[in-house]
């Protein structure tokens, strides 16, 4: 059972951004075992910015997900991320996607990602590091849920990943 998180980055060399935050997160201790592909992806929500570079790393760690999640902030404030627009263009984005087959529900932490499921540039590169890992709320696979996903945002893969 993995751990897998969501980068992305808009701003700036994102590609280095990527590879900025697994070597940061190694350094905290969350060694990324597996990368999906690269992708280009057609920003959401705010579509009036760059588009983004998206990946999915699965990551082995002990941390806690309270715990990763602060170190993920951590990474993301190292790299020059500024939270003024919400959704907006940013450096380096680092979501908890899944810890295990945990459900988290804090104030402040919700595991697996709230929005996950309905999100393309998230669900496709999952589906190719965890094809057959049962999301633990709805039971589905991220291959199914790739297949039933309604978002229809722009997902091009490139043909390498991070390791």
């Amino acid at each position: 059972m993995g751990i897998y998180l969501g980068l992305g980055s808009n701003v700036g060399e994102r590609e280095a951004q990527l590879r900025f935050a697994v070597a940061a997160l190694k350094e905290r201790n969350v060694i990324t075992w597996k990368s999906a592909s690269l992708y280009w992806t057609q920003p959401r929500d705010v579509e009036d910015q760059p588009w983004f570079l998206n990946t999915v790393i699965e990551v082995r760690t002990l941390l806690e997900p309270a715990v990763l999640v602060e170190a993920c902030l951590e990474v993301e404030k190292e790299a020059g991320r500024i939270r003024d627009v919400p959704r907006g263009p940013r450096t380096l984005d680092i979501d908890i996607i899944l810890y295990k087959d945990r459900v988290v529900d804090t104030p402040t932490l919700s595991i697996p990602h709230p929005r996950f499921r309905e999100r393309r540039f998230v669900l496709a590169p999952l589906a190719e590091v965890a094809a057959d890992f049962a999301d633990p709320v709805s039971g589905l696979t991220m291959s199914q849920l790739l297949d039933l996903c309604p978002d229809e945002g722009v997902v091009r893969r490139e043909n390498k990943g991070l390791l």
